[in-house]
């Protein structure tokens, strides 16, 4: 028996803004609803116009394109809310969900003070596929976008988030993985954490262990792709009330004693010499 699938939704959308998630690799992930709504579109606002272009050519779709980046001035904005009032407009990103780490809430919530429609065409999104993948606790998670790129900023924002009690999920860049790894294993030497590369893809991957094993992996393996990080929320013993032999075995499963001792020392705040001696004592063990 041959189950026919559901037909483009038929019928014109009425005027306002839409936003448009777009795949972000397989292009079977378009969605129907998706499809119609950017055929209908008078005007698609887009953050690189070559590349929406693409996606719009490979589907058969022609649409009046507009760039809006984070480089638009509020005139462009201004414009695209005005042609949203009488025709359908779409709000599209390079890939995935707009307005999702991008500058596309701007024009949201202009469009919504100025009375316009907007409505929402879910669809693919990096943060919710590696969320789903990385086999962490999901029923609490907090998205905190890119991290920083400067070392101090970085680990400013990380110590920021050790107390959130819920899984985190960042954005980050393959150049700068390892960095990011480092920190958050000097941070948090025993929490779980994936890294979730190419989703969607052809080379998808999503790889978990600490913070320290994957950064090491990743040093001798040089990623590339798109990346989600996800970090497992803090557990009782990264406290520093936690038993230090607790943390000690467990840093110790991916360095040696002074680097082992380094990471629960910042961690809990204990002495690093007595952590050294006592992690000596435990790897003699």
């Amino acid at each position: 028996m041959t189950t026919e699938l559901p037909s483009i939704p038929a019928g014109t959308p009425e005027a306002g803004l839409y936003i448009v998630a777009t795949p972000i690799g397989n292009l079977g992930d378009m969605t129907l609803r998706a499809i119609a709504v950017l055929r209908a579109a008078g005007v698609v606002a887009c953050e690189d116009t070559r590349v929406t272009g693409k996606l719009l050519k490979h589907f058969g779709i022609k649409a009046r394109l507009q760039r809006l980046d984070d480089h638009a001035p509020p005139e462009v904005r201004a414009r695209v809310i005005e042609t949203a009032r009488h025709e359908v407009v779409a709000l599209v990103s390079d890939a995935g969900t707009p307005v999702i780490s991008d500058p596309g809430y701007r024009l949201v919530r202009e469009a919504r003070a100025a009375g316009v429609t907007v409505t929402s065409v879910p669809g693919a999104c990096a943060a919710i596929s590696a969320l789903a993948m990385a086999g962490l606790p999901s029923d609490r998670f907090l998205f905190a976008g890119f991290l920083p790129v400067k070392d101090k900023a970085r680990s400013d924002t990380l110590a920021a988030l050790a107390g959130v009690e819920a899984t985190l999920v960042f954005y980050e860049t393959a150049p700068r993985l390892e960095k990011s790894l480092r920190a958050i294993a000097d941070l948090w030497p025993i929490r779980e954490v994936a890294v979730a590369r190419e989703l969607t893809k052809l080379h998808e991957e999503c790889r978990t262990g600490t913070a320290a094993a994957l950064a090491d992996h990743y040093s001798a393996h040089p990623p590339k792709g798109e990346i989600v990080l996800v970090v497992g929320p803090p557990a009782a013993d990264e406290t520093p009330e936690a038993d230090p032999d607790a943390l000690l075995r467990a840093a110790l499963a991916d360095a040696g004693p002074g680097k082992a001792a380094g990471q629960v020392a910042k961690a809990t705040g204990l002495d690093r010499g007595t952590l050294y001696a006592r992690a000596l004592e435990l790897k003699g063990e």
